[in-house]
């Protein structure tokens, strides 16, 4: 099911609709502010396993996951003042953050040393369903299974994926472009893990 949304101004029975599937285990693509995410509601093990199926991915590589401001943040995540004050100055936009997860994230997220990837989106569509579910949902990239090539809008993850998808959020196609920039905050030492969309000089010597 393709479900056609305003990316500025998502409606709100739409968003409704959409964390319906989400509590009721479905898996959905979504725009964010880089490309197309594949996710689901991040306390359901079940269709976490599924995504890790599709993508074809290592139970060791865990995705990452949206959430909605600082505050949330906080709740599944490590946040010293650095990391804090750093996050203020870029969140949301297109970066992810490494921390250390709280007792409130899933092991099944959580990578050996027992840290996560977060993400603020500067997108309405994503963030307003994670206020309205009231809890994370997991973010990684829309792609061929069987390429890897990045799917950049609904008509493609339909006929590459659909069927494995409960709903496709319709916002258009995204512009090929970067993915996040992934930055590591542990102990606040920053490390740059990826460079991409996000502006990193911030954390160059």
């Amino acid at each position: 099911m393709i479900l056609e949304i305003n990316s500025q101004h998502p409606e709100p029975r739409k968003i409704k609709k959409i964390v319906d599937i989400l509590a009721n285990g479905g898996i959905i693509a979504y725009p964010t502010d880089t490309f197309y995410g594949i996710g689901c509601d991040l306390l359901n093990k079940n269709s976490i396993e599924k995504i890790y199926k599709l993508k074809r991915r290592s139970p060791n590589q865990p995705f990452s996951f949206i959430c909605s401001d600082l505050k949330n943040i906080s709740e599944y995540a490590q946040v010293s003042n650095y990391a804090y004050k750093t996050m203020k100055r870029l969140l949301p936009g297109p970066y992810t953050f490494i921390l250390g997860g709280s007792r409130l994230v899933p092991k099944i997220m959580l990578t050996k040393r027992q840290t996560v990837g977060i993400r603020v989106p500067d997108h309405q569509i994503c963030l307003s369903i994670v206020q309205e579910l009231g809890h994370p949902i997991i973010s990684t990239s829309a792609t061929d299974p069987e390429t890897g090539e990045i799917l950049f809008g609904p008509t493609d993850i339909k006929d590459k994926i659909g069927h494995a998808i409960d709903l496709i959020v319709d916002a258009g196609a995204s512009v090929p472009g970067k993915p996040s920039s992934v930055i590591s905050l542990i102990d606040d030492i920053p490390e740059i893990i990826r460079e991409g969309a996000g502006d990193v000089s911030l954390f160059k010597e």
